[in-house]
């Protein structure tokens, strides 16, 4: 099945206590139907030093999204869409924003 968000792209949390954040897609989980997305569901972990002159302390990690709580962000309006597939003459299967039909690049 072909991926409808992938990493880089720009999207908006939909729901949860990060609603409304736009960031960029950092990595995709397949696997577990999830995301990471840069500024958005930031918890904060301890770590302990692993290593010699390795700095423990508290750090803020962005955590995994459920896929389904993110949408696209339309290239040419600027605001959350659905996605759809679309194959072209050339037999390309693209991304298409379902708001506008514009191609997505990526």
């Amino acid at each position: 099945m072909a991926a409808r968000i992938r990493k880089g792209d720009q999207v908006v949390v939909t729901t949860g206590s990060s609603r409304g954040v736009r960031g960029e897609v950092l990595s995709v989980l397949p696997g577990d139907n999830k995301a990471v997305v840069r500024g958005a569901a930031v918890a904060k972990r301890h770590t302990r030093p692993n290593r010699m002159g390795e700095q423990g302390g508290i750090i803020e990690k962005e955590m995994p999204i459920h896929l389904s709580n993110l949408k696209l962000v339309d290239p040419k309006s600027g605001k959350p869409t659905r996605v759809g597939f679309r194959v072209l003459e050339d037999g390309r299967k693209v991304r298409v924003a379902k708001a506008t039909g514009e191609v997505i690049e990526g």
